[in-house]
């Protein structure tokens, strides 16, 4: 494949951008898009990824599809492929027609870096993302990452991805249907961005990192790791999912509007104009107060509570985020010494499990704070949405 890929589509590339004055680094996984962050590429190299193997390619709505396209009671079994930044066009009767398209013996990858929340609860898992409002371009470039996968045969290659990494991973999940099948180094620890989960007599392959998938890592030298992935699947047909159109028949129904049923018939429409009339005149004729109005008693200020807040809208107003973050951060791990008397020098894995022991919080949840603390600490600027996301977990975890 890869040989075929840059013969085939690296010229075409490189006439693109040269003639192009400005570049769109959009993450817009569009089939169509030769854009760095387009899915042109593995799109029309289907094919070379899936070997003998038969691509049928949606042109409706997965719901609508297996409405008059699809027999459950087929023997020729299929694999669903979704690459895209999040399911927007997936209903809820979409999602209850996958997992029982899954149930029925057939297979589903699907790379999002947003799951619907009913998907992830019909699933069993949960996700986290250290990155969640990283959303400008300059900030992706900077998020770099460094992949690995499970399978003994891959066990010694590890694959470094240099933008548009967001730190993200699957958080929480039913380890007796689950299996890990890659990771993401976060914080010196493997944690997973690549799962399967079996549903009924089939499964899930569910990849939180859609970016990798995209014509800018097909273009540097990535083929080999996205081969690798799709070397899970099995050898069924293949049914690619655009997601060019929204189902006709999974949508509710809207509701009939009440007015223009009044506006339908003359008498309904004089009562609906005299009663607006009279609520009119009775607001007007008792806008008056019938009472004299009770004063308010200003209670005493409390001067510390002012001056804390004096000194912390400094902070803000100066836009230096990542002071308060330490100052943050501080705090609490001094609150974890003086309070459950650990040692914070090294916030390791053993740590992390007696700090939860002994707080009596959730050991993921743990987890994933001293993870944020880790990952904050590390930063030379922080967000203001960062602030408030590490306080929110501070006074969560404290409080328990």
């Amino acid at each position: 494949m890869k040989s075929s890929l840059h013969k085939i589509f690296f010229l075409c590339f490189a006439v693109g951008f040269i003639s192009c004055k400005k570049t769109d680094w959009q993450e817009n996984y569009r089939e169509k898009e030769k854009s760095p962050f387009g899915n042109y590429i593995i799109f029309n190299e289907a094919e070379s990824l899936f070997k003998n193997q038969e691509i049928e390619v949606l042109q409706e709505h997965f719901y609508d599809y297996t409405l008059f396209n699809y027999d459950e009671d087929s023997i020729n079994k299929k694999s669903y492929v979704l690459i895209k930044d999040i399911g927007f066009k997936q209903n809820s009767e979409g999602n209850k027609a996958l997992l029982e398209f899954v149930k029925n013996g057939n297979t589903a990858f699907i790379a999002l870096n947003y799951f619907r929340s009913d998907f992830k609860d019909a699933l069993e898992f949960t996700t986290n993302s250290l990155d969640k409002f990283s959303y400008n371009r300059v900030n992706l470039k900077k998020l770099s990452g460094k992949f690995s996968l499970k399978h003994y045969h891959f066990k010694d290659s590890v694959y470094n991805f240099e933008r548009n990494i967001r730190t993200q991973y699957f958080l929480e999940f039913n380890k007796k249907k689950t299996i890990v099948l890659g990771t993401t180094e976060i914080g010196g620890e493997q944690l997973p961005n690549f799962i399967k989960i079996y549903h009924g007599k089939g499964a899930f392959y569910l990849h939180i990192n859609p970016v990798v998938f995209t014509n800018y890592y097909l273009l540097n030298d990535k083929e080999d790791y996205i081969e690798k992935v799709f070397s899970y699947l099995p050898k069924n047909t293949i049914l690619w999912d655009k997601h060019i159109k929204n189902s006709t028949y999974g949508a509710k129904p809207k509701a009939p509007s009440i007015f223009k049923f009044f506006l339908k018939h003359p008498t309904l429409t004089w009562f609906l104009g005299v009663a607006f009339t009279g609520l009119l005149l009775f607001m007007l004729f008792n806008a008056r107060r019938k009472q004299r109005a009770i004063p308010v008693i200003a209670p005493l200020k409390n001067t510390t509570v002012a001056f804390t807040q004096t000194i912390a809208n400094l902070y803000l107003s100066e836009g230096d985020h990542k002071n308060l973050v330490d100052k943050k951060i501080a705090f609490f791990l001094q609150k974890v010494r003086s309070k459950f008397l650990l040692n914070t020098n090294n916030l390791n894995t053993d740590f992390i499990g007696k700090l939860a022991l002994k707080s009596g919080n959730d050991l993921q949840k743990t987890k994933y704070l001293i993870n944020t603390i880790i990952a904050l600490n590390k930063k030379t600027t922080c967000s203001e949405e960062e602030l408030i996301v590490l306080h929110k977990m501070i006074e969560k975890f404290l409080n328990k």
